[in-house]
């Protein structure tokens, strides 16, 4: 990295944070202002056209994806949070105590100063700009390290900010690893970082040599559990479904399956059948069908690849798929079976088209495979019995859980959004979004009354009136 980068960083860090105060202060109506320029952004026909050919360029997304899973999910984040907003920046008022009789409790929410914003490539513009949108929300003035792999989405987001904010307000470094590790060793006020658990512990490492709070949004391996009482053929589709979209580049997608051994052949079926509707319903091939996305770069191509190959090696099946093809960065959509602890694939999060699947006798057996990993970002299950539902949900532990569907755990900014440990540390979205970014502020007010009774010097009748005061709390 030259030294004018990183001069560059420096200058506008000390931008921000010597006018961090001054956003810190601004009153809902200016927050919203601020908000409102980028949904006016999208709705430029031009600037709208721009960034549907810049995810095509990147990912091969089709139009529907772009609005469906980027473009729309910023703008109705926004449409919520302005809504919102006056209601969550007012102070919350909480009960006192008996023994603090003549107190006033209450919360405030002032924005916690300059923010870092580290954004992946599987959604580059939905993951860059959504964190942006409650960091504006909460008073903060905001970096965004966008990846270098979506290059062209990378760029547009450069232009875009560049077009509608003051850089002492927002402001983009587009660059690789070195741009990034610039970056974390300034002492931002928080850190928030979407990507895979090995660099989120490199982002934490780094964010405590500055006491740095950080808000990590992560993946893992996310189950699929499916029995016997579910409806196979629409579960079947979803999950064809969940796991093509964006080519199975996705935190949530299902990334095993685990079959009760009953209803195994059927969903199988069901699933090859739905991956031809989707996406060969003339019978030219997947690779040629408009609605199929790419894998990112050839080194994720080789990368899946290599998870293939190691699978068949020690004993996987092919049930469906397994075709690659390097110049033109295409997975399809593949299911294997007989897989085994030792496989990579078993090990590692897929994020892409390829989905091991396992069977089950008993609930026992489906919780013991889970058990084996880390926890999950999303736990899926698919049953119509409640029994099983609770059982699921109570012997396993994950940052989200979907039943008879997928990909919802994403979709509701009135449920928090993150993983627990491993998939991830601290929530998004909605009031949980905009208190991330925030500090919890403490204030109690004296307006009455005191504990001149807990003075010196000390008495009988002091420590009578201590041992009953903690009764009361």
């Amino acid at each position: 990295m030259n030294q004018s980068i990183q001069q560059e960083i420096q200058r506008i860090f000390k931008i921000q944070q010597s006018g961090s105060s001054k956003i810190n202060h601004t009153n809902e109506e200016e927050r919203i202002e601020l908000l409102m320029r980028i949904d006016k952004y999208l709705n430029n026909s031009h600037n709208r056209q721009n960034l549907y050919g810049a995810l095509y360029r990147d990912l091969h997304k089709p139009e529907v994806e772009a609005i469906a899973t980027e473009i729309g999910i910023v703008q109705s984040h926004i449409s919520y949070v302005c809504r919102q907003l006056k209601n969550w920046m007012k102070p919350k008022y909480v009960p006192s105590p008996l023994p603090l009789v003549g107190t006033k409790s209450s919360i405030h929410y002032e924005s916690r100063g300059v923010v870092l914003i580290i954004s992946p490539w599987n959604y580059p513009f939905n993951l860059s700009i959504v964190p942006l949108i409650y960091a504006i929300a909460a008073g903060n003035s905001v970096i965004i390290k966008p990846s270098e792999i979506s290059i062209n989405t990378s760029s547009y987001i450069k232009h875009m900010i560049s077009n509608i904010f003051d850089e002492s307000e927002v402001a983009v470094f587009e660059g690789d690893s070195k741009v990034a590790q610039e970056l974390l060793d300034k002492p931002f006020n928080h850190i928030f970082f979407t990507g895979s658990p090995e660099v989120g512990k490199i982002v934490m490492s780094k964010a405590a040599q500055h006491l740095t709070s950080v808000t990590l949004e992560l993946g893992g391996k996310s189950p699929a559990i499916v029995d016997e009482t579910a409806d196979v053929k629409k579960i079947a589709r979803k999950a064809a479904w969940a796991k093509s979209i964006n080519n199975g580049q996705t935190c949530i997608s299902p990334d095993y399956l685990i079959l009760q051994e009953s209803i195994f052949d059927e969903f199988i079926d069901e699933y090859r059948k739905a991956i031809k509707e989707f996406y060969d319903t003339d019978g030219s091939g997947i690779a040629k069908s408009p609605d199929y996305c790419r894998i990112i770069n050839k080194q994720h191509f080789q990368r899946l690849n290599n998870l293939f190959d190691d699978a068949l090696d020690k004993g996987a099946l092919v049930l469906l798929g397994g075709e690659f093809d390097e110049n033109d960065r295409y997975v399809s959509p593949t299911l294997l079976y007989n897989m085994s602890e030792e496989m990579n694939i078993m090990n590692e999060e897929v994020f892409g088209p390829l989905l091991p699947v396992l069977a089950y006798r008993d609930k026992s057996q489906a919780v013991e495979i889970i058990r084996k990993r880390p926890k999950p970002l999303t736990l899926y299950i698919a049953s119509n019995s409640s029994l099983s539902i609770d059982y699921f949900i109570k012997e396993t532990s994950a940052g989200g859980t979907v039943i008879n569907d997928y990909m919802l755990g994403y979709s509701n900014p009135n449920l928090p959004f993150g993983g627990v440990n491993n998939s991830g540390i601290g929530k998004s979205f909605g009031f949980r979004g905009f208190r991330e970014f925030s500090n919890e502020r403490s204030v109690i007010h004296r307006r009455w009354g005191s504990l001149s009774l807990l003075y010196p010097p000390y008495s009988k009748k002091t420590l009578w009136v201590i041992q009953k005061m903690y009764r009361f709390f």
